[in-house]
């Protein structure tokens, strides 16, 4: 199933891929703490909603771990180092993500215009929906991450925020799902 730009995100459907949000690499990111927190809210929502969470590294003996303040929110969540700048192109993380089942990958990450986009256009090679979460993904420049933005588009990404990905998972207000994330999305992250 192809998402449009006006389908509708299914939380059955989903699967979160979070790229590279490493310790050496994220404080050289235009815009770092706002994504560290949408990242944060992504992550969370997911493991409380039984969204499956992926994570990937870049090359982690230079660049680090993931980022400390994502720590607690990723929980057990799979973690994958990578040479590769696209996770499309490591066979672990393309068997981690068929395992699953779904077929909308939300991604987010970091940089959106090499590991982030070269994601999204490899699991678009692959047949697989991708949503491409624009303000949970950072470059160095906005230029680049403008570009990256656009690119995907064009290449059948739809290009949401992490608001509009959490409340499409939700649905409707008055449950108990949207009554545990509601205080999460006003302060926009988790406690």
């Amino acid at each position: 199933m192809e998402l449009s730009m006006t389908a509708r995100l299914v939380r059955q459907d989903c699967l979160v891929l979070l790229i590279d949000l490493q310790e050496r690499l994220v404080p050289v990111i235009e815009g770092n703490s706002r994504i560290v927190a949408r990242c944060r809210l992504l992550a969370a929502a997911a493991r409380a909603l039984a969204v499956p969470l992926l994570v990937s590294e870049q090359y982690p003996q230079g660049l680090g771990p993931t980022v400390a303040a994502l720590q607690r929110e990723l929980g057990d969540a799979p973690r994958f180092a990578k040479m590769d700048f696209s996770c499309a192109a490591v066979p672990a993380i393309v068997d981690a993500v068929r395992a699953r089942g779904r077929r909308t990958l939300v991604l987010a990450g970091v940089e959106a215009h090499v590991c982030v986009l070269q994601t999204a256009l490899g699991f678009r090679e692959l047949g697989f929906s991708v949503a491409l979460v624009a303000d949970a993904t950072g470059s160095r420049r906005e230029e680049s991450r403008a570009l990256a933005l656009e690119r995907a588009r064009a290449a059948g990404c739809a290009l949401v925020d992490t608001e509009m990905v959490l409340f499409e998972w939700l649905e409707r207000a008055g449950t108990p799902e949207f009554k545990l994330l509601a205080p999460w999305i006003r302060e926009g992250a988790p406690p």
